[in-house]
């Protein structure tokens, strides 16, 4: 597997990371319901007073961003 098709593969997965993180960091902050839950995954947690699901919806974004520049980088080469 070459470089281009590892960074197409993570920057799909990001992007599922995003939807899924959102909908449970969405539930959670703005709905007071815990989506997690709903789904069969067990309780919510908090960590420092911020649902764990923020902290994964932020680490997507990162990957997202730095998958993007990857591919971005590899187009104009």
């Amino acid at each position: 597997m070459n470089q281009k098709i590892a960074l197409k593969i993570i920057f799909f997965i990001s992007i599922a990371g995003i939807l899924f993180s959102g909908y449970l960091s969405f539930t959670e902050l703005f709905m007071n319901f815990c989506g997690a839950s709903a789904l069969g995954m067990g309780k919510c947690t908090n960590v420092l007073q911020i649902p764990a699901c923020v902290y994964g919806l932020f680490m997507y974004i990162i990957v997202f961003v730095f998958s993007f520049l990857g591919l971005k980088n590899k187009r104009k080469n």
